[in-house]
């Protein structure tokens, strides 16, 4: 059960970029200058990514800069929830 949510965590933000961006692609163009922007927050902060083509089309300002550290926030969360897990486990296979 672990492992489902962790990947499910690992990939489904993952998949959501990728359906939004085929629904969606112009608003991805007006939130990144450049492909390789978006795709390495595809890669390492996808729900950061997430939170900065909700907010960044219309302007970052007020209330934006909340939903956008809650984005980043969640990728923090879900990568330190991964070492943990590993730690817990790393300490009951060795003994």
């Amino acid at each position: 059960m672990c492992c489902f949510f962790a990947a499910l965590v690992l990939v489904g933000p993952r998949l959501a970029i990728l359906v939004w961006w085929i629904y969606d692609p112009a608003r991805w163009q007006l939130a990144f200058e450049h492909f390789f922007v978006s795709f390495l927050g595809l890669l390492f902060l996808p729900w950061t990514t997430m939170g900065w083509v909700l907010v960044a089309p219309g302007g970052v300002e007020g209330f934006d800069w909340v939903i956008f550290g809650l984005a980043f926030l969640l990728d923090v969360l879900s990568y330190s929830g991964s070492v943990w897990g590993n730690k817990e486990y790393a300490e009951t296979s060795y003994a």
